[in-house]
């Protein structure tokens, strides 16, 4: 089976499995959106939409975040991981929105990537799922997933992005990074699937007998 082949087929069979992709993020609007993606870092989804009530309750807008202050952000999210960074992202983020963007999350991969704690995966997520913007984000997961499944050569996040992009068509970018997230989530983890066991995997290659051993990011 060739490259775009394996794309073809993964793309038919997680659109079966998975024909509605709400975010797993709990959120209200784009800011809130951004705020739930930066937290997600290190962090599970489930612990993240633990926290976002209380936070979300204090500040729920830019103007809100940036009154609550660095040291009351703490205070909400302690129990997520890298939290004092968090919170210091937070905290200087919400007050350049105000600042410089009359509190409105700005719609460019440039302007976003600029925020604190805003890297390109978090942005993307952003673009494609509060603006609609054509974007591929690439997590762990997707990279792990990406791999397995021999649609990249799995040198980086960025060159995996890049394949998956030339590999699927751009109106199916919003919904499959998600679909692929679902998939990993639910069939084939990091334990629970070594290249050989899960569904796809085996349809994919169905003659590889050993682990499969992946490129870290």
């Amino acid at each position: 089976m060739k490259k775009q082949e394996r794309a073809d087929r993964v793309q038919i069979r997680l659109d079966d499995l998975y024909p509605q992709t709400r975010i797993p993020l709990d959120h209200q609007d784009e800011f809130t959106l951004l705020v739930a993606v930066l937290l997600s870092a290190q962090c599970t989804d489930k612990k993240v939409n633990e926290i976002t009530p209380a936070l979300f309750e204090r500040g729920s807008t830019p103007s809100k975040m940036s009154q609550l202050g660095e040291s009351e952000i703490l205070s909400i999210i302690r129990p997520l991981g890298l939290s004092k960074t968090k919170a210091k992202h937070l905290a200087k983020l919400s007050q350049i929105l105000v600042d410089d963007y009359d509190s409105v999350v700005p719609q460019t991969f440039e302007e976003l990537e600029s925020l604190p704690g805003v890297g390109h995966k978090t942005a993307s997520v952003v673009m494609s799922q509060a603006f609609g913007f054509p974007a591929f984000p690439v997590d762990t997961h997707i990279h792990r997933l990406s791999q397995r499944w021999g649609l990249t050569n799995g040198k980086s996040v960025v060159q995996t992005e890049a394949d998956l992009k030339k590999l699927f068509p751009k109106d199916s970018w919003n919904r499959l990074h998600l679909q692929i997230i679902f998939y990993g989530r639910e069939y084939c983890t990091a334990r629970g699937c070594d290249g050989t066991i899960c569904p796809l995997c085996r349809e994919l290659y169905p003659r590889r007998k050993k682990p499969f051993l992946h490129k870290k990011a």
